[in-house]
């Protein structure tokens, strides 16, 4: 019994006693992502843009230092997310908790975050439901939903595509990203003529794609995770004969982004994707964004790495509202309805939800200078997820 006590005794006391050291100006912002395993980099490129955005604005705002706590995740475990936000608060008493490289990672610390009162950024995980999950989540990255509707509004009214076929990822964000999909490209004119939900560690699409092809759509709309798999389909798609300039190929951004495009070569020219960022975008800050990312990192920025960096505005700004109070209640206040031109374009947080709204573009992989690049051919501006419309 005695132990036990002083067990509860020392939690207690590590719950407790750093409190006041923090009220001396420290605010502690705990960032959960996966830095190991196959999601490794995603994380490297949040933490990039977290890193960017504090060289440039400094490590104290409000009168505060930040302060910042890494763990790992390892991968998509909800468990150990959990953990981690519990260790965060109870441990090392952070005042935010930020990073959430994916979907499971950010449900998995939600509950945390509430019983907490901590403010959670959410700086990439894409399932909708998310901010729905504590009333301490705001959203700076995206929505499935978000993306995937206004891709099948588009391809339907503008695209030349009426008859679809859709390939997800057999989880949270692809079920999302088929759903939006399916009722956009409907409520446009369109007619969904086959569907397939695939594995979500699939190494092989060639079965898939077959299945597909064999239905002759005039469009595919694709969702994969980054990582490995948007270069192996598309390589799938290339060896079955699909060829995008007879079959119109669109997805989400993830399936063509840089580093898919440079695996897969001239098999992409011609694929389509509806995305929120893209380090070729043509904006105000854009250039200045990418320049000093290259010059730090020696590699371009990304969607992860944006969100890193946009998430960090957030908390600042906030910060910089509340005079330097840290509190959950008083920075989400703070935080609904902020508004700033990102390197994206403009965003904002919907009052409402503490999701965010911002433009998708749509866009062709296309050879520009002997450069394999992202076009863009089309925007829609102040888009919100449609499942809080």
């Amino acid at each position: 019994m005695r132990h036990m006590m002083t067990a509860a005794a020392a939690l207690l006391a590590a719950a407790t006693l750093p409190v006041a050291a923090q009220a001396q100006g420290t605010v502690k912002i705990g960032v959960i992502s996966a830095y190991s395993g196959q999601f490794a980099d995603t994380a490297t490129q949040i933490d990039n843009g977290i890193k960017l955005y504090m060289k440039q604005h400094g490590e104290t705002v409000a009168g505060k230092k930040i302060e910042i706590i890494r763990k790992d995740t390892g991968g998509p475990n909800p468990d150990v997310a959990k953990r981690l936000a519990q260790e965060l608060v109870v441990r090392d008493n952070v005042d935010i908790l930020a990073g959430f490289t994916l979907t499971p990672e950010a449900l998995g610390a939600a509950s945390v975050a509430t019983e907490a009162k901590k403010l959670m950024v959410n700086m990439n995980a894409a399932t909708a439901v998310i901010t729905e999950r504590s009333p301490y989540i705001v959203r700076v990255s995206l929505t499935l939903p978000q993306i995937a509707e206004t891709a099948g509004t588009w391809l339907a009214t503008k695209g030349g595509s009426k008859k679809a076929y859709t390939m997800v990822s057999d989880f949270g964000p692809g079920i999302d990203a088929e759903g939006a999909f399916q009722r956009a490209f409907k409520a446009a004119g369109g007619e969904i003529i086959g569907s397939v939900r695939m594995p979500v560690a699939n190494p092989d699409f060639s079965a898939f794609i077959q299945r597909a092809k064999d239905l002759n759509p005039e469009s595919i709309f694709v969702f994969v995770p980054g990582g490995a798999q948007p270069a192996a389909i598309g390589k799938a798609f290339a060896e079955r004969g699909l060829d995008p300039a007879k079959i119109k190929i669109m997805s989400t951004g993830e399936a063509v982004d840089e580093q898919a495009i440079k695996a897969m070569g001239d098999v992409s020219l011609g694929r389509l994707s509806a995305w929120h960022y893209d380090y070729n975008l043509k904006t105000k800050n854009n250039a200045a964004f990418v320049k000093a990312f290259n010059d730090e990192f020696k590699r371009n920025p990304d969607f992860f790495a944006v969100g890193g960096y946009d998430g960090m505005h957030l908390i600042y700004e906030a910060l910089k509202k509340t005079g330097g109070k840290a509190d959950g209640d008083s920075l989400v206040e703070a935080a609904k309805g902020m508004k700033w031109e990102s390197p994206r374009g403009p965003i904002s947080i919907d009052p409402a939800t503490r999701d965010i709204i911002q433009t998708v573009y749509i866009r062709k992989v296309e050879k520009v200078g002997g450069a394999i690049v992202n076009v863009d051919i089309d925007k829609v501006v102040n888009v919100k997820d449609p499942t809080h419309k």
